[in-house]
């Protein structure tokens, strides 16, 4: 065989090899999701792949080394879903001249991808799933330290910042997290009982994406209201 020919045949099998790599993930993704990892079996997972059993071990060593890879895989997939609002936020927070309403602006432009990100996209119901169980189980938590580096401390320092206040105050902190609280409560099944359709559609994304918005605004601009009146607007050192 030709110098050339070799390389399209290892092209070819890289190819096929990176498809059956993500075939799996996709599956254990599905099947973690729904079984957790304790319920999941290996068989169980090649069989849904249409792989040989040997094929897990040949691509991820284990069956806890594919859960880790489908963790990695998620968080890989949120960095590059929030990445440039993320390099936006970063921006606003570094500059002392940003305004409140560009901040608070911010803060719901975070609430609304991550309701985006946890109820829409390919494979959304499978990765809301697994993100109800990273709730409740072992297992999960570099998803949930990922969570709070992508989502929750951006939101903690935009809330702190709008309110002039300190992210190490237990108030703006556990005002955060309510915050957050409106989309999380939409990775539980339970929320879709007694709707129609029984699903989440992007119209219905999209109003729960507006109505993040509403209550965020009602929120914080309730919370300037009492708030104490300070000399710096958006600024203040904070922790």
């Amino acid at each position: 065989m030709s110098q050339s020919g070799t390389l399209r045949q290892r092209a070819g099998g890289y190819a096929r090899g990176e498809d059956t790599r993500r075939r799996i993930l996709e599956v254990a993704l599905e099947v973690f999701a729904a079984e957790g990892y304790e319920g999941a079996s290996t068989r169980h997972l090649a069989e849904r792949a249409e792989i040989n059993l040997p094929a897990i071990q040949y691509y991820f060593g284990s069956k806890e080394g594919l859960f880790q890879a489908v963790i990695d895989h998620i968080i890989d997939e949120t960095k590059a879903y929030m990445a440039p609002l993320a390099d936006r936020v970063s921006a606003a927070l570094a500059d002392p001249g940003s305004s409140r309403t560009d901040l608070l602006e911010l803060l719901c432009q975070m609430l609304e991808s991550f309701v985006g990100l946890i109820a829409g996209g390919p494979r959304f119901e499978s990765k809301r799933l697994f993100f109800a169980r990273a709730e409740v189980e072992t297992g999960f938590d570099r998803l949930l330290e990922n969570a709070k580096h992508q989502v929750f401390q951006p939101c903690l320092e935009l809330a702190a910042r709008v309110l002039d206040q300190s992210t190490g105050d237990e108030t703006i902190q556990l005002r955060a997290l309510a915050l957050i609280g409106q989309a999380t409560v939409f990775c539980h099944k339970s929320v879709l009982h007694g709707l129609k359709p029984a699903e989440f559609t992007p119209e219905r994304v999209g109003a729960i994406q507006a109505l993040v918005r509403s209550h965020t605004q009602a929120i914080m601009r309730d919370a300037l209201l009492v708030a104490p009146c300070q000399t710096h607007p958006a600024g203040g050192n904070h922790e």
